[in-house]
């Protein structure tokens, strides 16, 4: 085994067809499987309707495979194969293979050199242009429709042919007479004689009816002329009311511009305010929503110095007298204010001026501008007014006096400072 015949064989192989892919390193060991596969393949490529045995499982099936595989390709193919080599399986056999596979690859060969051949040649000789031939085909085509249809009717009129033999000889035997022959053939010349004065007739009105179908020819021509000159004469002249029509369609025109323009302004300013009633929707929504914030931090904000004031009542109530000196501070101290129930309903609009402990002015005008933010509160909102004075109206007992608004808050945080 050489190298180079190993790789011929796998060219080959590759060339043929083979399905699976052979490398040179699948013979270095013996590979009974792989021959016997390469040969059932290579017998069914060169007889296709071959049968067989496919069975290599043990010795006498492997001998008898190659036995048949070798007698067939003798017989077949004239081609002598060591079996020996072959059942080696190795190196050796695949020179015994290609002697198998050159006569199939040389084959092949030829027979792609005779396609291409054929292909030329076919090329060649249809390159002439068919156009020319269009009638011949249609002429051949008509033929073949009548060749057709007349054999038909010869194979009708055969089919009659018993009948009318006897006829036919019937006619024949019969004798002839000349009195009824001389009437045929009488009879015979006078219908040509009438065929020929016939076309005589259709002859000398051909002649008449060219002369008058001549006569209209020329009548239409001058009619045609006449129409002509016309139709010229009326391009030429311009109509009287064309100045006016051009210079209506000007202005017409120039009032289309216009009409366009305001058009296009009366789009982009409906855009504009529909723009413009978007952001003060949006500003608007955006007021309320701030409105309401505002309202519901005032209310947490009152809420908490409601309750940091009734702690600081608290605050002062429990705080115990342990000492003299704070006793005497608590008698030095005046007296809280206690609001009354009708301070508290006086209603909107009421102001507190002083206090019970006689402070300074400036605490005083702190609690009247406390009183009007109040009252301003109590305008923007009826609600909180009526919640504020429910308030006012629960127990005082449960919750201590409550001082009145604006006024009273700054002295009862300075008074709880006071007490520790």
């Amino acid at each position: 085994m050489s190298f180079r015949d190993l790789r011929n064989f796998t060219e080959m192989m590759r060339a043929l067809g083979y399905p699976r892919l052979i490398s040179m390193e699948n013979f270095r060991t013996p590979n009974f499987t792989l021959v016997a596969e390469i040969l059932i393949w290579l017998v069914k490529r060169y007889e296709p309707q071959m049968d067989i045995p496919t069975d290599v499982d043990t010795e006498s099936d492997r001998i008898f495979f190659i036995k048949a595989v070798a007698q067939f390709m003798a017989t077949k193919a004239h081609i002598k194969l060591n079996t020996k080599r072959l059942y080696q399986a190795d190196g050796y056999a695949v020179k015994e293979m290609l002697k198998i596979t050159s006569v199939l690859y040389g084959a092949m060969k030829t027979k792609q050199m005779a396609l291409g051949d054929r292909t030329e040649e076919d090329n060649s000789k249809f390159k002439f242009d068919l156009g020319s031939r269009i009638s011949d085909l249609k002429a051949a085509r008509q033929l073949a429709s009548e060749v057709t249809s007349k054999g038909a009717s010869l194979y009708d009129l055969l089919g009659k042919e018993v009948d009318l033999r006897e006829m036919r000889t019937a006619s024949i035997a019969r004798p002839l007479e000349i009195n009824e022959t001389e009437k045929a053939l009488r009879a015979a010349i006078k219908e040509v004689l009438e065929s020929v004065e016939k076309t005589k007739d259709m002859l000398s009105n051909v002649v008449s009816d060219e002369t008058s179908l001549d006569a209209k020819i020329e009548k239409k021509k001058q009619e045609q002329e006449r129409n002509q000159k016309r139709l010229q004469t009326l391009q030429s002249v311009r109509p009287a009311f064309m100045d006016e029509y051009e210079k209506i369609e000007e202005d017409l025109q120039k009032q289309y511009e216009t009409f366009v323009e305001k058009f296009r302004n009366l789009c982009f300013l409906e855009s504009q305010l529909d723009e413009y009633h978007r952001i003060e929707q949006e500003r608007f929504e955006e007021a309320e929503n701030t409105l309401r914030n505002m309202q519901h931090v005032l209310r947490e904000e009152e809420r908490d110095l409601t309750r940091s004031s009734l702690k600081d009542e608290d605050s002062d109530v429990d705080v115990p007298e342990d000492e003299g000196s704070d006793s005497d501070v608590d008698e030095c101290r005046p007296t809280k204010p206690r609001p009354t129930r009708n301070g508290m309903m006086a209603g909107r609009g009421a102001r507190f001026v002083g206090n019970m402990q006689g402070g300074d002015s400036d605490e005083t005008e702190d609690s009247e501008i406390d009183v009007d933010e109040d009252d301003e509160e109590d305008e923007g909102g009826e609600e909180e007014s009526k919640d504020l004075e429910d308030d006012s109206l629960e127990g005082p007992v449960s919750r201590g006096a409550r001082p009145a608004k604006g006024s009273m808050r700054p002295t009862l945080l300075e008074e709880s400072d006071n007490d520790f």
